[in-house]
């Protein structure tokens, strides 16, 4: 518990299943407790959708949980900022209120628009020189597409356009405002100019009176604590509300990356989505990555799997195992795509499983569905190294660890699977909850005007075990490719 004198900041990780705040000492990045308090997502046949006002009244039980978990006394709480689930749609009224649920990042029914806008424009490579990223299903400006032809009469009534973070910020301050990092997985926005793309939103058909104001970083100060949410919250009113940012960036800053090279520190994320991403000084321009903007307006390009510990906890479910209740394969082959898939762009995808034997066993099927959602972030690892020119089976490439974080770092055949295909070292972060962690950092950020990754770095976030390489399982790698090839084509001509 800090002594009286300690500030304390709080950084909010609203994710899609659940918000999670953590009260952080601001001098050491002690994180004092974690509050939590679950969403509901709800929809079928490719929908998503959470009520927005659900994430604000779970901001509400988190950051309470969490202070009396701590024994905090509210008065040392210098700061706030909240990291989000990216992509996700919020309309507004003009009185602030949702129009309708929020469409989330994995909702797949904007597929049909996705496509389309990659067509408007004249293909991927336009798409890439402006935002940095070519339409899927998951991003925001599909998403407003799909609105606009499904629900017109929504969209004609809508006053604001935010995202899940902007929706809870502006709850904060009463003020319009998101970041570099999360405004660049809206497809509306150029990470070739660091503003919002007027020819973007003419081809959405969308005002940007519509949107929130860019702050230069997710650290930036653009608020205060609001008379009425400090008095929701139980804070003191005025403190500093940071602009936040995406759940990806915020794990970067909570990792304490700085921009860099794409060998400097790849990022192995396994949550309910895989995603891989580093930080760097440049911006590489490939169809199967997100070109992202980082928090500071560096870049952080990123690929993401749909399918990663949900689509596995599944399998395990409907076999009768637990989670750690697996071998390796043997022959069977499975996709773990149950939600479709963003990378590789197959949005009609479904679970498929091929190599049945005899001799297949329960526990092997499970090691197979590990294999084939860890096999899917991994070749998004090796796209993602492609893009920056470099070999991904050059030694020095396959030499450099890989930071794994999300809630699957922590599972034994998590990590054992992503060493036997990998091949490579393994770093597993000693910090926990690094998506609150790095929101946490902006708290710092905006209460003290320092740089949050340099406040990361001093709280020794990046510090970790690292496991050594062990031999890669090359056969178990080849007959997963082998099948994904295959099933590829099948998997679109599916879905026209």
């Amino acid at each position: 518990m800090p002594t009286p004198t300690s500030p304390v900041v709080i950084g909010v990780d609203s994710s899609t299943q659940s918000t999670k705040a953590a009260v952080t000492d601001a001098v050491t990045g002690r994180i004092l407790a974690v509050g939590r308090a679950p969403h509901t997502v709800t929809g079928d046949g490719g929908a998503r959708e959470t009520d927005p006002e659900e994430w604000w009244q779970a901001l509400r039980e988190a950051v309470a949980l969490a202070l009396k978990e701590s024994g905090t006394d509210a008065s040392a709480v210098t700061g706030i900022a909240v990291a989000g689930q990216q992509h996700g749609l919020v309309t507004l009224d003009s009185a602030g209120r949702p129009l309708r649920p929020a469409l989330l990042w994995n909702d797949t029914r904007s597929a049909p628009q996705a496509a389309a806008l990659t067509e408007a424009l004249g293909g991927p490579d336009a798409w890439l020189a402006r935002s940095g990223s070519v339409p899927v299903a998951s991003m925001t400006a599909a998403k407003w597409q799909w609105l606009r032809e499904h629900e017109p009469a929504t969209a004609d009534a809508v006053a604001a356009v935010r995202l899940p973070h902007d929706f809870l910020t502006e709850r904060l301050t009463g003020v319009g405002a998101t970041d570099p990092g999360d405004a660049s997985g809206t497809c509306w926005y150029s990470t070739a100019t660091g503003t919002y793309d007027p020819g973007l939103l003419d081809l959405v058909g969308l005002d940007a009176a519509l949107l929130p104001a860019v702050a230069a970083s997710g650290a930036e100060r653009v608020g205060s604590l609001s008379r009425a949410a400090a008095g929701a919250l139980g804070l003191p009113q005025g403190i500093a509300v940071a602009a936040g940012t995406g759940d990806n960036m915020a794990a970067a800053v909570g990792l304490g990356l700085g921009a860099g090279g794409l060998l400097d520190h790849p990022v192995v994320s396994l949550g309910t989505s895989g995603t891989i991403f580093a930080a760097t000084r440049t911006r590489p321009a490939s169809a199967a990555l997100a070109g992202f903007a980082a928090t500071d307006g560096s870049y952080l390009p990123l690929a993401c799997t749909l399918n990663c510990t949900l689509a596995v906890d599944k399998v395990a479910e409907l076999l009768g195992l637990g989670r750690e209740d697996a071998e390796p394969g043997g022959e069977a082959v499975l996709l773990p795509y149950l939600d479709g898939e963003r990378t590789p762009d197959l949005p009609h995808a479904s679970g498929l499983l091929t190599g049945l034997r005899h001799a297949t066993t329960a526990r092997q099927l499970l090691g197979a569905a590990y294999e084939g959602a860890v096999f899917t972030v991994l070749r998004a690892l090796d796209e993602l190294v492609a893009a920056g020119g470099l070999d991904p089976e050059e030694p020095g490439v396959r030499s450099r660890p890989l930071r794994l974080i999300g809630g699957g770092a922590q599972g034994r055949t998590w990590v054992e699977t992503v060493r036997r295909l990998s091949g490579r070292p393994v770093l597993i972060p000693e910090a926990q909850e690094l998506v609150a962690l790095g929101a946490a950092a902006l708290a710092a950020g905006a209460a003290t005007d320092a740089d949050p990754v340099a406040v990361a770095t001093d709280w020794g976030t990046g510090r970790g075990r690292e496991l050594p390489a062990v031999a890669r399982d090359q056969a178990a790698w080849d007959r997963i490719e082998s099948v994904l090839g295959e099933a590829g084509g099948w998997f679109a001509r599916a879905g026209r």
